[in-house]
């Protein structure tokens, strides 16, 4: 029995897949999934906090926004720095702010779940806001070059 192999070099276009379509990479689409996915846990372990549910569900994934929360602010901010020093500095610095809001709130004998997840979140906003600024001057001078480019 003879096998036929095939050659193909690495200047040929992918094959196309059933539907005629070139195939997928699987792990270009899997990190905004897995963001959403977050997203979602984070939202859901805030709201059951927020709203005292009882829930087997409410410590875990409070615990997750407690700690994305702050971490993913503290990311956005530190865009330069590459990947793994960035994870590592922004969950340091996530567990600082938490361990903060609970030494401040304990201080100033205020402590409640709702107050700290609050708390937790408005300093993840101040966080995230200079970078959301700075993101939106940047497009709105893009877009003022490309409107000047286009009256010439």
């Amino acid at each position: 029995m003879q096998t036929i192999g095939t050659n193909t070099s690495s200047s040929d276009p992918p094959a196309p897949g059933n539907d005629g379509w070139p195939h997928r990479n699987p792990g270009r689409d899997l990190l905004p999934l897995l963001a959403g996915a977050a997203t979602t846990i984070a939202g859901v372990g805030a709201v059951l906090a927020l709203a005292d549910v009882e829930s087997p569900l409410r410590a875990p994934f409070t615990l997750f926004f407690l700690l994305a929360a702050p971490a993913a602010a503290v990311a956005a901010t530190l865009r330069g720095m590459e990947p793994f020093g960035r994870t590592v500095a922004s969950l340091s610095a996530a567990v600082v702010i938490d361990l903060l809001v609970a030494q401040g709130m304990l201080t100033m004998h205020k402590w409640s779940v709702p107050g700290g997840i609050a708390a937790v979140t408005a300093l993840s906003a101040l966080i995230l806001l200079p970078d959301l600024v700075r993101r939106l001057r940047d497009r709105t001078a893009v877009r003022r070059e490309e409107d000047g480019l286009r009256d010439v």
